[in-house]
Parts: C-alpha cells; sequence; structure tokens
C-alpha cells in the first residue's frame, strides 16, 4: 500500500538501467508508492524477470523498453515508445551508467565516446524528448544518479570520473527553462554499492576501498 505522504498514485515512472542494481530497487519502490513503470536496458533476458519482481504485489501496470544508450536512435525510441505504451511519463530517473577503466595514457577513443554517449548524452537526450509532455501537464520529476566519483576516485577511472558526475551540473541551468512546470531536477551521487548485492553483502565500512587521495600521495601536506 502507498503511503499517504509519498503516494505516485497516476504517475508513470521511467528507469533507465531498471534490470537490475540500484535501477530495479529504485523502480521497486516506486511502484511500491503506487506509481506505473517503465524500465531499460540492454537486455531482454534481465528486463522481463526484473519486471515482474518490480510489479509484484503492488496492483500497478508496467512494461520493459529494449534500448542500448549508447546509441543516440534508441534513446529517443525509448521516450517514444514509453509515451506510446504508458500515456505519459511523469517522473524520469536517468540511471543507466557504465565504466571501462583504462590508464590514461592507454585510453581508446570509441571507449571514450562510449561512455560519454551513456554517462552523459543519453541523460541531455532523453530528458529533452520527455520534457515537453511535462511541461504541458505542468508536473514532471528528473532524478540524473550521479557518483562519488566525482570527489573520491580510484586507479584506472579516467574515463568514468570526468563524465558520470558531469550529470549533476547539468541539471543546475534546468529550472530557468522549466519553469513552474516541474520542480528543480535532482543529482544523487550513491555510495559505493555493487549491482548484484544482496542486503548484509558489505562489511561496515563499505567505503573503505576509496582512498582519498592516490597512495603516492600519503603523508604530504594539502595545500588549499
Amino acid at each position: 500500500m502507498a503511503l499517504d505522504i509519498f503516494n505516485l498514485s497516476d504517475k508513470v515512472a521511467l528507469v533507465t538501467g531498471g534490470s537490475k542494481g540500484l535501477g530495479k530497487a529504485m523502480a521497486r519502490g516506486l511502484a511500491q508508492a503506487g506509481a506505473d513503470i517503465v524500465i531499460s536496458s540492454r537486455h531482454e533476458n534481465e528486463l522481463r524477470p526484473a519486471l515482474d519482481e518490480i510489479l509484484q504485489g503492488t496492483g500497478r501496470r508496467g512494461c520493459y523498453v529494449v534500448a542500448d544508450m549508447s546509441r543516440r536512435p534508441e534513446t529517443a525510441k525509448l521516450a517514444q515508445t514509453a509515451l506510446e505504451r504508458m500515456g505519459r511519463v511523469d517522473i524520469l530517473i536517468n540511471n543507466a551508467g557504465t565504466n571501462k577503466p583504462q590508464p590514461a595514457d592507454q585510453i581508446r577513443d570509441e571507449d571514450w565516446d562510449a561512455v560519454l554517449e551513456i554517462n552523459l548524452s543519453s541523460i541531455m537526450a532523453l530528458t529533452r524528448a520527455l520534457i515537453p509532455q511535462m511541461k504541458a501537464r505542468r508536473w514532471g520529476r528528473i532524478i540524473h544518479i550521479s557518483s562519488v566519483m566525482a570527489f573520491i576516485s580510484k586507479e584506472g577511472r579516467h574515463i568514468y570520473s570526468p563524465r558520470r558526475p558531469r550529470s549533476s551540473g547539468w541539471r543546475a541551468p534546468r529550472p530557468w527553462s522549466l519553469g513552474p512546470s516541474a520542480s528543480p531536477p535532482t543529482a544523487s551521487p550513491p555510495a559505493p554499492f555493487s549491482p548484484t548485492c544482496r542486503p548484509g553483502s558489505f562489511p561496515s565500512r563499505s567505503n573503505a576501498s576509496l582512498p582519498r587521495e592516490p597512495p603516492w600521495a600519503a603523508g604530504r601536506t594539502r595545500r588549499n
């Protein structure tokens, strides 16, 4: 039963990367709060059972769309298909992301471009496609899943760290263009987690593997 304080009845939520991990968990929570659900990912064999789990016991409607967010036409098709099947999208959660760790001097152009497209450009394209119908109803919510890698990184994250966290910055100017049509977009940088994690699978200090400085800098005095 949806809590009155968080009642999303009659709303439709689209969650990219919704077949597992954080995306699936968020979609489940939205369904439990009363929202109808659209999830997307690249793999239909993961989407089918995920949607069943998300909707189980909620009485809500839902559908899935197979879409590769590294391909701009598929991002546009995702928006179109979601609107055709559900009639509207009130809540957009841009969760899909990828990472291809490489040393800085071995970064391949095709990997840089692919990560940029999934982690940043697809956010722009999907948001751009869904904003008009939100403005027409004068209601919408947009959430970008960012990353703590904007603040703390690890070796080999030379492609991921400059790109995934940039979704936090892209939200800033949009309230000026949306006006009263939607609440200010939100960007959320989750703590470290495993896409397949189960409760209790992490120790209490789950961020212990994320150093605040590279090993060679240990003990050096920081300058402000």
